[in-house]
C-alpha cells in the first residue's frame, strides 16, 4: 500500500486538540496512520500581515498507508481542513501566510514526483523548513528524497533555517 507522508500544523485554538482531531479524520478519510512524530512548537515561518501577531505553531508529521491517489488525498486533506475551521482566502497583499487552526501538507507519496497546477510532490519547499524536517526525522530519518537524493537526516543537517523547533512534552 502506498505511503503518504503528511505534515499537520496550526496556530489557532487548542493546537494539540486540533492536531488530534486532524489525525483522527486522516485515519478515517485518507488512510491508516502508521507513524506519528512528536509534536513540535515552532515560530511562524514566512511573512504575515502587519496587523497579525501570530501565535507559535504546533507541527507533527504523519505516515499513512492509503489507497487514495495523490489528488484524492489532497482533496480529502482540504476537506478535513475545512471541517476543522480552516478558511482559505487571499489576503489583500497576496500573502500566503496567515494564522490557521489546521494546515495539512502532502510531503511525499511513496517516491512519486508530481508537478501539476494543483499538486507538487515532493513538497517543493520542505527541504528548506526545519519545522517540516525535524518531525519527519522522527518517523522517516532514512527516507530518501526522490529528487534531491538525500535522506531526511541529511536534509535536516544541511538545512539553513535556524527557526526554533522545540519538542513539546
Amino acid at each position: 500500500m502506498p505511503a503518504l507522508y503528511l505534515l499537520i500544523g496550526g496556530n489557532q485554538g487548542n493546537r494539540q486538540q486540533i492536531l488530534t482531531q486532524a489525525t483522527d479524520l486522516i485515519q478515517q478519510r485518507i488512510g491508516s496512520v502508521v507513524a506519528c512524530s512528536h509534536t513540535y512548537e515552532t515560530a511562524p515561518w514566512g511573512t504575515f500581515a502587519e496587523h497579525e501577531k501570530p501565535q507559535n505553531f504546533y507541527n507533527q508529521a504523519l505516515k499513512t498507508e492509503t489507497l487514495l491517489t495523490p489528488h484524492q488525498a489532497l482533496k480529502e486533506a482540504l476537506h478535513i481542513e475545512s471541517l476543522l475551521g480552516r478558511q482559505r482566502h487571499a489576503t489583500p497583499t497576496g500573502n500566503a501566510y496567515a494564522s490557521r487552526p489546521i494546515d495539512i501538507d502532502l510531503i511525499f507519496y511513496d517516491t512519486l514526483v508530481i508537478d501539476t497546477p494543483n499538486l507538487i510532490l515532493p513538497h517543493p519547499r520542505m527541504h528548506l523548513r526545519r519545522f517540516v524536517l525535524q518531525p519527519l526525522c522522527d518517523i522517516a530519518p532514512h527516507y530518501t528524497h526522490p529528487i534531491l537524493n538525500k535522506t531526511i537526516t541529511e536534509l535536516l543537517n544541511e538545512c539553513t533555517d535556524t527557526s526554533s523547533c522545540l519538542r513539546c512534552l
